[in-house]
């Protein structure tokens, strides 16, 4: 891209579960010349979004295939098990999958985890969204194992979640088409890597000429030898005070783990 090719916006993709509200605000803040534009997609159409380009940059769930997509991995997700408030798993802070072993276990289509085995008992269909299954879950049909972000995002009064411990977890990662690394992706780059205004993709900055404080006369005076000048001319000791900062108090309690036994 030459430097007269500048696109009328960015076109930047998401998926369900990620919230880029402060990568866009940091955007308008440094190029509030080119607008940003949002796109949702799903974790399964993602990257043929991208390699469509139907989006400069879009942040993605990992794996995606890389030989035309680059991708940078930002963060991995808690994989919780949503219930109903009532069920015996919300009385434990914390479950395994072999815990939900008597349930059914709910596994919609767009599902993002890499189970080997998935938990619990099979339901007769496979729902079609993860918001379809948040329903069922609602309605006692069965539970719901996701990442934490999209259990936040189908939130409801009824329901809460838990961790599971030995889960797959999801990767969150920003990808964009291998041969289409502009320099507005390289911003955006930058910003979700945390650089600042003048180190993102390395811009130099100018040099700035250093200021002299000229004294009355217009140059600068040197203090006499054996003299002192301005503030230390005052006592040449003082007292040295400070405080300790204050000690911490004690590490995390301990959580319970594991799945209550049933009432009869």
């Amino acid at each position: 891209m030459t430097g007269s090719e500048v696109p009328r916006s960015f076109r930047l993709a998401y998926v369900p579960g990620v919230t880029p509200t402060k990568w866009v605000r940091i955007w308008n803040e440094r190029l509030p010349d080119i607008p940003l534009t949002l796109v949702t997609v799903s974790a399964a159409e993602a990257p043929g979004l991208l390699r469509e380009r139907g989006a400069d940059a879009g942040f993605v769930r990992l794996p995606v295939d890389r030989t035309d997509l680059s991708a940078i991995p930002l963060y991995t997700e808690t994989t919780v098990v949503v219930v109903p408030k009532d069920h015996v798993v919300a009385a434990v802070d914390e479950v395994s999958a072999e815990d939900l072993a008597d349930d059914i276990v709910l596994h919609p289509l767009d599902d993002t985890l890499d189970w080997e085995v998935r938990p619990g008992q099979p339901a007769n269909a496979r729902p079609a969204t993860t918001a379809d299954a948040v329903e069922l879950v609602a309605a006692g049909v069965g539970l719901l194992v996701v990442p934490q972000s999209l259990a936040r995002l189908h939130h409801r009064r009824d329901l809460t979640y838990r961790p599971v411990l030995d889960a797959p977890e999801s990767r969150v990662a920003l990808s964009w088409p291998e041969d289409e690394t502009t320099d507005l992706v390289e911003d955006f780059i930058g910003i979700v890597r945390g650089r600042t205004v003048n180190s993102s993709r390395g811009r130099p900055t100018p040099p700035q000429p250093k200021r002299e404080r000229p004294d009355a006369g217009g140059a600068r005076r040197k203090p006499a030898a054996g003299k002192t000048t301005g503030k230390s001319a005052g006592k040449s000791t003082g007292k040295a005070t400070g405080k300790s900062p204050r000690s911490g108090s004690g590490g995390p309690k301990g959580g319970r783990r594991g799945k209550p036994g049933r009432r009869s």
